[in-house]
């Protein structure tokens, strides 16, 4: 069985640009904790950065999903955490939609520092998300466009 990471870092440069969305940063001294390296949440909080500007980038924001009539809400993150960030690294983090079917969705993710002559992975996460109608809350497959627009 493979790891979301292994998906991910073997699909990138297949999959179509509309599934997949990457941002550069530099970890700055509110990431940290008490022990100076990027909190654990922290990360949690990049792969939603990334996800939403993913999303936003193409025109499919929480705002346009509702007006579709089926926004995502996330059912389970799975984070593995392979090395400590520390204050003023540069990172990659980056995400891909791997799976879209009925009302769910899968999301990998990698963050990776960027010094060196090649990346070092740091973190390594999976969201699975539930698609829902914006109303009522309840389970509800997002309209065709939607699949489109992502590249499925």
């Amino acid at each position: 069985m493979s790891t979301p990471s292994t998906d991910l870092d073997h699909l990138w440069s297949v999959l179509p640009e509309a599934r997949r969305h990457e941002l550069v940063l530099t970890v700055q001294a509110s990431d940290l904790d008490d022990l100076d390296h990027v909190n654990n949440t922290v990360y949690l909080a990049w792969c939603e950065a990334v996800a939403r500007a993913h999303a936003l980038r193409l025109e499919l924001g929480t705002a346009a999903l509702a007006a579709l009539g089926a926004v995502p809400v996330a059912r389970q993150h799975t984070i593995t955490y392979l090395r400590p960030a520390v204050l003023g690294e540069r990172l990659r983090v980056r995400t891909a939609l791997l799976e879209h079917a009925g009302v769910r969705s899968v999301r990998g993710y990698t963050i990776d520092r960027l010094a060196g002559v090649a990346p070092q992975r740091l973190v390594e996460c999976r969201t699975d998300w539930v698609w829902v109608d914006p109303l009522s809350g309840r389970p509800k497959r997002p309209a065709a466009e939607v699949a489109t627009r992502f590249g499925f």
